[in-house]
């Protein structure tokens, strides 16, 4: 199961209480006061885990708590740390806090981390509070309650490139063409429910990761088809790529559903229209495809690729230009 977003609850650790304990010995009548401190409570900390690819094994864990610090004890020993909690999740997950909605951190690198709960500091024992004046002292310091905060963790997958197109144009077909992926695919639409990503090696030396964005539709940037969900994964993407079905299943127009997802790209975030960008008209083996692909030629004044997952034909350009796009923006950063 993919999960992209879910709520938790983080309950660090309380401080341990300080001791109040005055020394005992033979032959020493006034020993003293050497109550320990306590110890300090567990954070609870997010960290971006490169092996971890959703969010679903935190689904059914909603509650987060680290463990308490534990008391000081006699003869000044300072009691033990509580443990840290620590909650994995993929790159690419941004951390936000649930009740003020700014963000606390977005994990963007495998090893990120961010403290989204404190540990209580442990409280003082009585050896603190001796002076010359109050050389038995009963005084010591509870431990603080470690924080608590109800944290979203939202998933805006990382790949180098994105799959864009209306439902059914292919895009799973190409995915599991190019790469080991095994997305789920059928002969209708929306059959792609949440992102797939996979592994497209190029030679020996050259490799990229392609997500597969679910089919987008009118209404997207609004949230219509669950639009928001699948936009957001596209913010993260390097270079897109559009696929334009020659002969929709609904019997639209081709060049119009362009035009459409397009605009909806633009409407929910104008830097994606600025991205990289490869158009490709998929399905070449149809009859309709190839002047589909030179009328979208003379409309945009770009070159338009002709591919066919099943056949083959047209892949390796695909990947070329692929690569030739990445590397050129390797070049410029």
């Amino acid at each position: 199961m993919f999960v992209d977003q879910v709520e938790i609850y983080c309950n660090a650790g309380d401080g341990g209480d300080g001791c109040l304990s005055f020394r005992r010995e033979t032959h020493v009548p006034r020993g003293g006061p050497n109550g320990g401190d306590g110890g300090q409570g567990g954070n609870v900390t997010i960290i971006a885990e490169q092996n971890v690819d959703s969010l679903s094994n935190i689904v059914g864990h909603k509650h987060w708590r680290a463990e308490a610090g534990l008391r000081g004890q006699s003869n000044l020993k300072t009691g033990r740390n509580g443990k840290d909690t620590i909650v994995l999740v993929p790159p690419g997950t941004l951390v936000r806090d649930s009740e003020r909605g700014h963000v606390l951190k977005d994990l963007t690198e495998d090893g990120d981390t961010v403290i989204v709960a404190h540990g209580g500091r442990g409280g003082r024992g009585n050896k603190h509070f001796a002076t010359a004046t109050n050389q038995t002292p009963r005084e010591f310091e509870h431990g603080t309650e470690g924080e608590k905060r109800d944290v979203v963790l939202e998933l805006k997958l990382i790949a180098d490139v994105g799959l864009i197109g209306k439902p059914n144009a292919g895009k799973s077909t190409l995915l599991s063409r190019m790469s080991r992926a095994h997305p789920e695919i059928a002969d209708y639409p929306f059959t792609t429910k949440y992102p797939n990503l996979g592994l497209v090696r190029v030679g020996y030396g050259f490799q990229f990761v392609m997500a597969d964005i679910p089919g987008l539709i009118e209404g997207a940037h609004a949230g219509v088809g669950l639009g928001h969900e699948f936009l957001k994964h596209v913010e993260r993407t390097r270079v897109l790529v559009h696929l334009v079905e020659p002969s929709p299943m609904d019997q639209t127009d081709p060049i119009e559903n362009y035009k459409q997802i397009h605009e909806e790209m633009r409407l929910y975030d104008e830097s994606l229209i600025e991205r990289p960008l490869i158009v490709a008209v998929t399905k070449c083996e149809l009859p309709d495809a190839e002047p589909i692909a030179e009328l979208l030629e003379e409309q945009l004044g770009r070159t338009v690729l002709r591919i066919s997952a099943v056949t083959g034909k047209g892949l390796p350009q695909l990947t070329a230009e692929i690569s030739k796009s990445l590397q050129g923006l390797d070049e410029d950063f």
